[in-house]
This record gives C-alpha cells, structure tokens and sequence, in this order.
C-alpha cells in the first residue's frame, strides 16, 4: 500500500504521524511510504532521515494525489478537504463529534476514516492514552503558569509555602489524563480532588495516594461545592467517538473565584464548561467571568519530540495492520473496527452517529 505522510498544517502542531524508524518498518512490510518535505522537521526528524530508510519526500499535493492511506495526528482542516478523495483511507485523531463540517466531508467523499481516539482494546483506548498521559500531565503545569498575577491569575503559589495553604486543583474524570493530572498537581504540592462515575477508579485513585487525594462521584452538586473554592480546575471527561458532556454551566462559573484556572482538556470533544471554545498554543488562554480558560486542542503538540516518539510507539501497529490488509479487510476486524468512525459514505461508530444527531435535532 502507498501510505502517505503529510506535513501537520494546524497552528503549532510540530507533531508527525510516522517516525522514520516506523518508515523503516513500513517499507519492510512491502509498503511504499511518502512523506511531505519538512514533515518530521517539528519533531526533530529530518528529510535525510526519512530518505536514509527509503521513504520517498514529496510535495503535498503529489502526496495526497497518490497515496492510498494518510497517516496523520491531526484532523484534515479546511485547507486539505479538497486534496482528500474517493477510496482513501485516513488513520488520525478525528474527533468528530465536534466537527460535523469535516464529518460531511468524509462522509461526502466515501473516505475510510479511523480514529486513534476511539480504537479500542481490551476495554482500554491504547492510541489515545499517551497523548492523555502528556496532556494530562500538562495540565497542572500550565494551569499553574496562568495562576501568576502577572497572567491574570489569583497571584496563588499552587504548592503553598511553609504556614500558607496550597492552591486546590478539582480534577473531573479519571482516566488516564485525569490520574495523570492527579499525579502532578500531587506532586507539586496542591489540594486535590478527584471526581468520576465510575468510583472502582477512584477506588484505585485512594489506594494510591491513600487518601491525601480526595475523591468523589462526579455529580452536578459535587461539582458545584467543590469548584466555589478551587484555584485550578482540569477538565479529563471522555466519552469514546461522543461529545464531552457540559459539565460547568456558565451561572456555575459565576460561582468561582476570580483569577482561577480552568484548563478543559476534553476540548478535542466540545469542552466540559459551558464557556470552553478551542484556542492554540500561540494564544491559549481567554477570560470569561473573571476566569482564566485555557482550551489548546492540540497540548501534547507543545513537546513534539516526546508526543511523537510516545503517539508512533503506538500507532505503528495499527498503521501496519491497516495497511497490511485495506480498509474493507480492517472494518470487520476486531479491533481496527472500534476505530472505523466512516466508511462507504456512513456513520459507523455508534457514539459519533448519535452525537451527530443530537447536534442535528437539538
């Protein structure tokens, strides 16, 4: 199969999709891999590199134009929906519960579109969880940096010092970016809570850190209570192929503390807060209501060398598999399947069609 590898075009995305190490591999399966010049450039890969394991560097177009799989990090924005056709594959983050231009669009064209976000193995999400686990892992760090005056927060050390109390940061969900999450804000010294539906998580979350972070079943009143006096807010909810159900209503906003830090990593997905719209890494950051948001749908693109080498650890299994045996081979296979979100012009992940739907009718 010609597997195509093009240059990321969001703002700031310095991630790529396939390693020249992963190439390598590719090419030893009998697979023909094109990469966009400068594509690894962001990550710190270079086209030497790629062309040193036999890929070919092209100009995008040409790539687009030939290749039967795009492997990609970021979704197709506007600027590449003409360059998509009939019978392509496209293995990358969708997130399309929260994008129904691009939906139609694929939906349109008949392109096979997989998402790394919803594949499913085992009860467990493998290709999204390293990007969870660095942007959650983010996540205090940067709510932290948007807590100094001088960026128009409440001027609060998040660790405390000796005789003064330390921020308190309310963690919403505990998969894997919100124990990530959890294991920062811990660690650097913050009061933390975490809640999530499902209380066998939290049950993990107390044997851990045996009770010095609290937990609670998400519930509208708990969160309620709890954010009235919290200086960082993580927004870790996630519903496979769905949207990101509204957590934080704007009359509940009112409520916290002026200067406090809400950062919705379920952006991707819609945002849990009723205020959250997505921002980028060159202007991250808006307030409403006296609070800051920040809302980056792309953070693991802020570490490109790590976010890569841990996303390609992942994907190139999967991006091997679905070369190895084509779109209508991967739609009935077990696992390649959970990620399938379209195929042959329809909706085929149950949780995307009924987000889509709800968006249509509400």
């Amino acid at each position: 199969m010609i597997i195509g590898v093009p240059r990321e075009i969001k703002k700031e995305e310095y991630r790529v999709a396939i390693t020249p190490a992963g190439a390598a591999e590719l090419a030893k399966h009998g697979h023909t891999v094109l990469v966009e010049t400068g594509a690894g450039a962001g990550s710190g890969f270079s086209d030497d590199e790629y062309l040193d394991v036999h890929a070919d560097i092209i100009e995008r177009n040409a790539l687009f134009e030939v290749a039967e799989l795009i492997a990609k990090v970021k979704e197709p924005l506007p600027e590449e929906y003409a360059l998509l056709r009939k019978g392509q594959s496209l293995f990358t983050f969708l997130h399309l519960a929260s994008n129904r231009e691009l939906a139609s669009i694929l939906l349109k064209k008949r392109v096979s579109a997989f998402g790394y976000e919803t594949l499913e193995k085992d009860g467990a999400l493998p290709l999204l969880a390293p990007m969870s686990e660095v942007a959650g892992r983010m996540a205090p760090l940067v709510g932290s940096w948007y807590l100094q005056k001088v960026h128009g927060g409440t001027g609060l050390l998040p660790s405390g010092v000796s005789g003064v109390r330390p921020g308190k940061a309310v963690i919403l969900g505990a998969g894997v970016v919100g124990t990530n999450a959890a294991r920062i804000a811990f660690g650097i010294g913050m009061d933390v809570v975490v809640m999530n539906r499902s209380i066998e998580r939290l049950q993990k979350i107390d044997e851990t850190y045996r009770g010095q972070v609290k937990t609670l079943p998400l519930t509208s009143g708990n969160i309620t209570t709890e954010i009235v006096g919290a200086d960082l807010i993580i927004g870790a909810v996630l519903i496979p192929g769905g949207k990101t159900p509204l957590l934080i209503s704007r009359s509940m906003l009112r409520s916290m503390k002026k200067g406090s830090v809400i950062v919705d990593v379920s952006i991707d997905q819609g945002g849990c807060a009723e205020t959250s719209r997505p921002t980028t890494h060159n202007d991250p950051v808006y307030e409403v209501d006296g609070v800051i948001h920040y809302t980056v749908a792309n953070m693991p693109g802020a570490f490109p060398r790590t976010s890569t080498m841990a996303l390609t650890n992942e994907t190139l299994p999967y991006v091997m598999l679905l070369a190895d045996m084509g779109a209508g081979k991967a739609a009935t296979h077990e696992v390649l399947k959970t990620a399938l979100n379209i195929h042959e012009g329809k909706i085929t992940h149950s949780a995307l069609a009924s987000s889509l739907t709800k968006k249509t009718t509400g």
